[in-house]
C-alpha cells in the first residue's frame, strides 16, 4: 500500500530497510566488507513523517547558521527537560553522534521547553495526511511514545522510539507495535482495540489510501489477524502470540507494511 504527499513521492514501507533491519540500498557494503551502521539519507529521511517534521525544523536554521557549542553535548541551559549525555544516548539507539545532534536541533526548535505534547503530534500529522482525519491515530501513537504516561514526550523517548521503527530488528518493530495495539497497556490486545488502531489509520489516510478501501475492510482486517493470532481461543492475543504469528505468517508481516507506512 503507497500514499502520496502534496509533493507527489511515493511514500511506502522501505524507509525501515529489510526486515532485519540492514539497509540494503544502493550503499550496502559489499559481501566481506565488515558492516557498516547505515546513516540517514535524505531519501529514506523524508519517508518518516517525525523524522521529516524534525529535519525541516532544523534545516529552517539556514546552512549558514551554526548551533551553539552545546548543542554538541546535548546541554541546553535554556530548556525545562535536560536531555541524557549524547554518548548514552549513541549506546541506546542506533544512530550516528550527528544524526543525534541534527534531531536534537530539530526537535529542540519546535519543542524549546525539552517536551513534545500530543498536540504536536497531532499538528505533524494533519500536515502529512490533509485529505483524512489523523487526530485519533496521533493519538494513540503518541500514547506509544509517551512511555512514562505523563502526556509530553522526551527527547530520549523520541529517539528511542525511531531507532526501533527505522532500524530495528524485526522483533523489536513487532515488540513496539504491540504496545501501539495494546491501547491500555495491559498487556493484551483485545479485537476492539486492534480495530480502532486500524479504523485510526484508514481514517488517517483518507483518499490517499490506494485502492480504495471500503468501509468494512478494517473489521476484516482485525478478524483475519485474530483468527491466526488468538491460538488459544480467549478472546485476547498476548505479545508472545502476537510475535510468533507475525514471524511466521508471511500475509501479516506484509500486512504490517501499512503500520510501517503511517510513522
Amino acid at each position: 500500500m503507497n500514499r502520496k504527499l502534496e509533493d507527489g513521492k511515493a511514500v511506502d514501507g522501505s524507509m525501515v530497510g529489510d526486515v532485519n533491519g540492514v539497509d540494503r540500498g544502493p550503499g550496502r557494503p559489499k559481501t566481506g566488507v565488515k558492516w557498516q551502521r547505515p546513516r540517514f539519507t535524505r531519501k529514506a529521511l523524508m519517508k518518516c513523517c517525525l523524522v521529516r517534521w524534525i529535519i525541516s525544523s532544523a534545516a529552517s536554521q539556514g546552512p549558514g547558521e551554526q548551533p551553539p557549542a552545546s548543542d554538541s553535548d546535548l546541554e541546553l541551559s535554556t530548556v525545562r527537560h535536560q536531555p541524557e549525555g549524547l554518548d548514552q544516548l549513541q549506546a541506546q539507539t542506533k544512530f550516528t553522534k550527528k544524526e543525534l545532534q541534527s534531531l536534537y536541533r530539530g526537535f529542540k526548535n519546535e519543542c524549546p521547553s525539552g517536551l513534545v505534547d500530543e498536540e504536536t503530534f497531532k499538528s505533524i500529522y494533519s500536515q502529512f495526511f490533509p485529505q483524512g482525519d489523523a487526530t485519533t491515530y496521533a493519538h494513540f501513537l503518541f500514547n506509544a511514545f509517551d512511555l512514562d504516561r505523563n502526556g509530553s514526550i522526551r527527547f530520549e523517548d523520541f529517539v528511542i522510539g525511531l531507532s526501533v521503527l527505522l532500524r530495528g530488528s524485526v522483533t523489536e518493530k513487532l515488540n513496539w507495535a504491540f504496545n501501539l495495539y495494546d491501547i491500555n497497556k495491559d498487556g493484551y490486545i483485545t479485537k476492539e482495540e486492534m480495530l480502532a488502531i486500524m479504523k485510526s489509520i484508514y481514517d488517517m489516510m483518507g483518499r490517499y489510501t490506494y485502492p480504495s478501501v471500503r468501509d468494512e475492510a478494517p473489521s476484516e482486517h482485525v478478524e483475519k489477524f485474530f483468527q491466526k493470532m488468538d491460538r488459544n481461543r480467549d478472546g485476547v492475543v498476548t505479545i508472545e502470540e502476537f510475535i510468533e504469528t507475525c514471524q511466521k505468517d508471511e500475509n501479516i508481516m506484509s500486512s504490517m507494511q501499512l503500520f510501517e507506512n503511517v510513522i
